[in-house]
């Protein structure tokens, strides 16, 4: 009798967790799995070696591009600006260098 009542404890919470996250899942709130499109919020585009322990990385955070500088010593963030500004800055020289 012992046994059948933890089962059912375990199977109850079990079931609560799932209505849960269905719930969230339905309001947006919550992902799981693989499915659907989902955009990237970080994203490293490119990096630059400057030496064997320094190097420039560019990162795209939420439409914002980063350029970050590593060093043995730490890494800091050296400019800030919008990812739109960049990509028409790029295109735009990709055009003239053609």
């Amino acid at each position: 009798m012992e046994l059948i009542r933890q089962v059912l404890a375990v199977s109850v919470v079990l079931l609560l967790l799932a209505a849960t996250l269905w719930w969230l899942r339905r309001k947006g709130l919550a992902r799981y799995g693989s499915r659907g499109s989902r955009t990237r919020s970080l994203q490293a585009v490119e990096r630059l070696v400057l030496g064997p322990q320094h190097s420039l990385h560019l990162v795209r955070v939420a439409g914002r591009a980063l350029l970050v500088g590593t060093s043995p010593a730490g890494c800091a963030v050296l400019d800030s600006f919008e990812w739109a500004s960049l990509e028409s800055r790029l295109s735009a020289e990709s055009a003239e260098v053609r």
